[in-house]
């Protein structure tokens, strides 16, 4: 039984030889490391902070009659019309017409009688300054008038005067109670303030209504944004104008582009969890089908880099010293390498200085590991096998 024992040790011994002798790089770790060469290629990296929302308008209105009361004349629209600026949607009759008649009379016979006044306060005018001018003549030339004759003269001018600054008041006030009475007698009417959509009338024809009453909502489909939620962490670097490219949920083969418009300068506290609200607009092509309400993810871009060189972040790690360091395939055999680093996306890092494009670098992790997270063919790098580098001594 005892020699069973031996020759069953003797076995795992043998397997465990076995074993380390075919990594090919010769590890001898109580926990078998699995390495995996990439090349340092140069390409484009991107940082960028997601938001997920729901597609909004940015520009709606909802349009009511100015008048206090009337009753709905005409609508000339349902929902789902295209309507264009400047284009009539609804009129309002006046509810007594009568009365405003009347008013509309009263103010032309005011504007009359204000007009006459004034033209007979200018002709009483000229007629003072001409008296004025010849006893002024008279006096200054032939004194044959009194000084206070005179000086009535000057006072006759200026009541006169006087009289036309107060005809001319009279007179522009007869022409707005004029203007008033014309249009409360004529029917009110609702235009459309921009292009857009009709999504809702909320009234019918013969319906009174109030100023306040909304009649028809409007909005406009190729002004659309997305609001989403920052989280406090990423929200300092959200800036203005920054770039997005928007997905959406229901159409997975359309991405728009957009930029930050609005970020809250409060928070919005959801669950113990400080989020910020921010505002992705969009440019909408035209005869996309997207719609209101959809569900959509943004990707904010906060940094960018273009033409540099790229490793998998798997790839950096520290000497004892706490030096940034890669480890190198070169002729075969491996070594260590200082490099400085740029910015990251978790998965790729820049290379600032230590590296060229082309060099073969090792990534190392638990044997039968991917790198978390990594997919299996990172943007704008090839995995190198072992076939392809110059293989280590020794290694078939």
């Amino acid at each position: 039984m005892k020699s069973w024992r031996v020759i069953t040790f003797l076995l795992l011994c043998l397997a465990l030889a076995g074993s380390m002798a075919c990594n090919p790089f010769g590890a001898a770790n109580q926990e078998e490391i699995s390495r995996q060469l990439v090349k340092v290629v140069r390409g484009d990296l991107n940082i960028s902070v997601s938001g997920a929302g729901n597609i909004d308008v940015s520009k709606e209105e909802n349009l009511t009659f100015e008048s206090s009361s009337g009753r709905v004349d005409k609508i000339y629209v349902s929902v789902g019309a295209e309507v264009s600026k400047g284009e009539v949607l609804a009129e309002l009759a006046p509810l007594d017409t009568d009365a405003l008649e009347l008013a509309l009379t009263q103010a032309q016979i005011a504007l009359e009688t204000a007009q006459y006044n004034l033209d007979e306060a200018e002709y009483n005018v000229d007629e003072a300054e001409d008296s004025l001018h010849q006893v002024e003549t008279e006096y200054y030339i032939r004194h044959r008038v009194s000084y206070n004759k005179v000086k009535m003269a000057e006072e006759k001018v200026r009541l006169a005067e006087d009289r036309v600054r107060i005809a001319e008041m009279k007179l522009e006030a007869a022409e707005l109670e004029l203007a008033q009475a014309e249009k409360k007698l004529a029917n009110e009417t609702i235009t459309a303030p921009f292009d857009g959509v009709v999504v809702s009338v909320d009234a019918d024809e013969g319906d009174t209504v109030s100023a306040t009453t909304t009649i028809v909502r409007l909005i406009d489909l190729t002004s659309l944004e997305l609001p989403v939620q920052v989280d406090e962490i990423d929200i300092p670097k959200i800036k203005l104008n920054q770039k997005a490219i928007v997905s959406i949920d229901a159409l997975p083969t359309v991405q728009l582009e957009g930029s930050v418009t609005a970020i809250s300068p409060v928070p919005a506290a959801t669950g113990g969890v400080v989020l910020y609200d921010i505002t992705i607009g969009l440019t909408v092509p035209e005869g996309s089908d997207l719609r209101v309400g959809m569900s959509a993810t943004a990707d904010i871009t906060i940094e960018k880099r273009s033409s540099v060189l790229l490793v998998p972040t798997r790839a950096i790690t520290q000497d004892n010293q706490g030096n940034t360091m890669v480890k190198v395939m070169v002729g075969g055999q491996i070594g260590e390498r200082l490099v400085v680093t740029g910015i990251s996306t978790g998965l790729l890092t820049e290379i600032v200085d230590g590296l060229s494009e082309g060099e073969i670098v090792v990534v190392e992790m638990p044997a039968g590991m991917e790198p978390s997270g990594e997919p299996a063919s990172p943007p704008g790098l090839f995995r190198g096998h072992p076939s392809e580098p110059p293989s280590p001594p020794g290694q078939p």
